[in-house]
């Protein structure tokens, strides 16, 4: 029979004696709960804050989930930092305060430094941070620069940029001393904190599968750098297991990842490019899967997590990341902002949301925006579909951060790389100056508006050596499952763009000149002009499929037909405003002088705690003209195909096949077929998200 289980952090029991989980004598951790629940228990926690890792225990089942919920929806708090509540002045606006190491129970934060596979090691950061009012402050490397700081020219808040500390060991005391420049404010009467502890909601072992986890406030962690090759720690996360829902949380503050969906821990191979280095990195990827795929990587052991109306941010690394753990998810309604703007770790492991084999998940109805990088989609981008999502200033929002610090993470909406697909895009608003990066092949985009340029086209798929060829191997899949079905070379192309529009904004002048320097620039070609045109010289299918006629195999001689660019199919878009289409589109509408001006305002109402977003742009008249001359089909399973090297179908991930006759409210498309995401063209002035 299941049980009930009570918490509040408040309960003081007038007999002296400790709650019993009870209603009228709760417990006062939520770890007391979690030690004891079993499948089909519920764990209710009352407002209050709770300073603590919570690492559940036992694992519900798949029809007796074990929940945890807060009661008041964001009235428990969840933080993995204590309050510091001891400073001393020293000159001016500086502070100190010493930390007795013992504090820390599983490893100190102010002597371990973010590192791992993919981390630029120049950076140098420690796990640890320390926060004003509960927003983590700048981290420096020299006592001096607290005393005299400057504003970063990378970070995206430069005013608060300047709120800076730093960290040395007194050995001989065994504490942790913090200094820091409050800038006026006097710390102990603000509320100021330090992170303690890696986690806030994270299992110890493996296999503690069906977990709701619901409602909560979650923040403050120390997490470590979680690239593919490692394990990917993160404040909140399933730790390897399958069905976990996370839902109605406010997340945010993980020094790297807010959630991690990811890889376990494989001794011998955790790292081992930074470790080991003989090995490039990519091969050591490679070598994770094929382990992960021995020992237990299965549809029906790992994954089918489903995380929704989340509000995560202000993350260091990525708001969720994830390899071969977030197979076959659900990713919905989730408010995802503000992920690496303070710009204190860099490296290619950075998004809002980072997935490396995203294997049928579905990203769907999510407001992304204001990140360095939207979503992140690596390798194995199979069965994968984004759709009905919201995406702006994924693209360096602010003039101060055009220079050459900051163009490292240029960003864009969506990066898809070195995928062999189905990777499906469609109904969103990409509105970046660079929606979509596509280093790939085997990509849809369909119905969508988009607003920035396509980049990396026929690009970004070698792996950086300078005499020899180092083209990188990817794996694709069994349709639907994750055994390996082979690897192979990005070809680039095998493409389709079908009745979407584009719309040609206003680029900032730094980014306009940046992209005429970027020839033989193998990594990114920095385009900035909206359109299809990136394709320009790719072959039809018609003109592909010439290339074998005759061809009888062996003795037929040397060819390059294996290994020339893949097809594409582009169809049905409309340009407008100076968007370019891709040379051999038949039924292109074009309209250079539209004057399209797509602008997203955000405003606070009257009584209302949460802003709205309210879009407008003109199209809906210029929409009314270009219907006439409108020559669209319907897109399905069966136009789009299948994705070359896999050979599966864009598809449903239980096999069956779309129609892409309902629009990014979910309203079905009557009669004639209408171009970008909204079915009917009064969406396009006015709408609120």
């Amino acid at each position: 029979m299941s049980k009930k289980y009570y918490v509040d952090c408040s309960y003081s029991a007038a007999d002296g004696k400790r709650g019993d989980g009870s209603k009228e004598r709760p417990f006062l951790t939520i770890q007391e709960a979690a030690d004891i629940a079993l499948p089909g228990d519920e764990v209710l926690v009352l407002p209050g804050v709770y300073r603590e890792s919570v690492n559940p225990v036992h694992a519900g089942e798949e029809n007796a989930r074990i929940t945890y919920r807060s009661v008041t929806p964001r009235g428990a708090v969840i933080t993995g930092a204590e309050i510091a509540d001891h400073w001393e002045n020293i000159e001016g606006t500086v502070w100190k305060t010493v930390i007795p190491n013992s504090v820390f129970t599983d490893r100190n934060p102010y002597t371990t430094l973010v590192e791992g596979d993919w981390f630029i090691a120049s950076y140098v950061a420690h796990t640890g941070d320390v926060f004003l009012n509960g927003r983590s402050m700048f981290e420096v490397t020299d006592l001096h620069l607290v005393y005299h700081p400057e504003p970063s020219k990378a970070a995206w808040d430069r005013d608060f940029s300047v709120y800076v500390w730093y960290t040395e060991q007194d050995e001989e005391a065994d504490a942790t001393i913090l200094y820091a420049n409050f800038h006026g404010k006097d710390p102990n009467a603000e509320l100021t904190e330090y992170t303690v502890r890696r986690s806030c909601f994270y299992p110890e072992e493996e296999g503690i599968g069906y977990i709701t986890l619901s409602g909560f406030v979650i923040r403050q962690a120390a997490t470590q750098w979680a690239p593919p090759t490692a394990y990917q720690e993160g404040m909140v996360g399933p730790h390897w297991s399958k069905g976990w829902i996370i839902e109605d949380c406010e997340i945010s503050e993980s020094k790297c990842s807010g959630i991690s969906l990811g890889k376990y821990l494989q001794p011998g191979n955790d790292n081992k490019w930074l470790r080991w280095k003989y090995k490039d990195g990519t091969q050591t990827e490679r070598d994770c899967i094929c382990r992960a795929q021995r020992e237990g990587w299965t549809k029906e052991r790992i994954g089918s997590h489903i995380v929704r109306r989340c509000e995560i941010h202000d993350c260091g690394q990525t708001g969720i990341v994830g390899h071969l753990g977030g197979v076959f998810s659900v990713i919905e309604e989730n408010h995802i902002h503000h992920i690496n703007t303070k710009q204190n770790l860099a490296g290619a492991e950075i998004a809002g949301i980072k997935m490396h084999a995203a294997i049928d998940v579905i990203f769907r109805k999510n407001h992304i925006h204001h990140c360095s990088r939207g979503i992140w989609l690596d390798w194995q981008a199979q069965g994968t579909r984004v759709t009905q999502n919201l995406f702006h200033d994924n693209t360096l929002p602010y003039e101060h951060l055009m220079c050459g610090e900051a163009m490292a993470t240029c960003g864009e909406d969506i990066f898809v790389e070195v995928s062999h697909g189905p990777t499906l895009i469609d109904n969103n608003l990409l509105l970046s100056t660079r929606s979509v990066k596509l280093a790939t092949q085997g990509a849809a985009l369909v119905h969508n508006l988009i607003g920035g340029a396509l980049t990396c086209v026929g690009r970004g798929v070698k792996n950086g050596s300078i005499h020899y060829n180092s083209p990188r191997y990817t794996p694709y899949h069994v349709p639907h499952r994750t055994e390996i079905a082979g690897f192979m070379t990005i070809l680039h192309g095998d493409t389709r763009i079908y009745n979407n529009i584009f719309v040609q904004q206003k680029v900032h002048p730094f980014l306009v000149e940046a992209s005429k320097h970027q020839e033989g620039n193998e990594w990114d070609d920095m385009n900035v002009t909206v359109g299809s045109h990136p394709y320009n010289g790719y072959m039809t299918r018609d003109e592909w499929e010439k290339e074998f006629e005759g061809y009888v195999g062996m003795g037929s001689g040397a060819s390059d037909r294996y290994y020339i660019p893949l097809p594409v199919a582009i169809d049905g878009n409309v340009y407008l405003d100076g968007a370019k289409p891709w040379d051999k589109e038949r039924h292109a509408v074009v309209r250079d002088e539209a004057g399209a001006a797509l602008e997203l305002d955000k405003t606070l109402k009257e009584g209302e705690k949460t802003p709205v977003w309210r879009f407008t742009s003109g199209l809906s008249e210029i929409l009314k003209d270009i219907l006439n001359d409108y020559e669209g089909e319907t897109v399905d399973t069966a136009r789009l195909g299948m994705a070359f090297e896999p050979e599966e179908m864009y598809e449903q991930p239980d096999g069956s096949p779309i129609t892409f006759d309902t629009d990014f409210f979910d309203e079905k498309t009557e009669g004639k077929v209408i171009p970008g995401p909204f079915a009917d063209i009064r969406r396009y002035e006015g709408t609120e998200f």
